[in-house]
């Protein structure tokens, strides 16, 4: 877990950690909440432009858990009250995209040039479980 200053911070360290090449996925949880000023609105566009951007040229999975509300007690709620968890479904979004990267990654690699690239692949047919990831054992498909 890395806390950062404010929101802003967060495509940042996302990226650092991403670069390291040491995780499979990047949650990124914050809160944002609306004042009297346009400064929400471009701190939300900023934040979620760099989370993106970070994704998609590092290639890691990054999860968006940053909640953007118009009042604290909106925040409550989509935190784990009236409104869901918003933390954990993102969380279970990173590591859905963790398993279905690993499970592509495979299946590239596993594609002989005889045979076509197949154009739908199938959600079951990536699943990947691996419950001692980091102590030597390949993912089992």
């Amino acid at each position: 877990m890395v806390r950062v200053p404010g929101s802003f911070e967060i495509p940042s360290a996302a990226r650092t950690l991403a670069e390291t090449g040491n995780y499979d996925a990047i949650l990124c949880l914050g809160c944002l909440l609306r004042g009297d000023t346009a400064h929400y609105d471009v701190i939300v566009n900023e934040v979620t432009r760099g989370i993106g951007q970070s994704a998609q040229e590092t290639g890691v999975p990054h999860a968006f858990g940053v909640l953007t509300c118009e009042t604290l007690e909106q925040a409550i709620d989509r935190a784990g009250l009236k409104m869901g968890n918003k933390g954990f479904e993102a969380a279970l979004t990173a590591v859905e995209m963790a398993n279905l990267r690993a499970g592509l990654r495979s299946q590239v690699s596993g594609l002989r040039k005889d045979k076509p690239t197949p154009a739908v692949v199938s959600r079951r047919s990536l699943v990947v479980g691996n419950k001692n990831k980091g102590k030597g054992d390949k993912p089992k498909h």
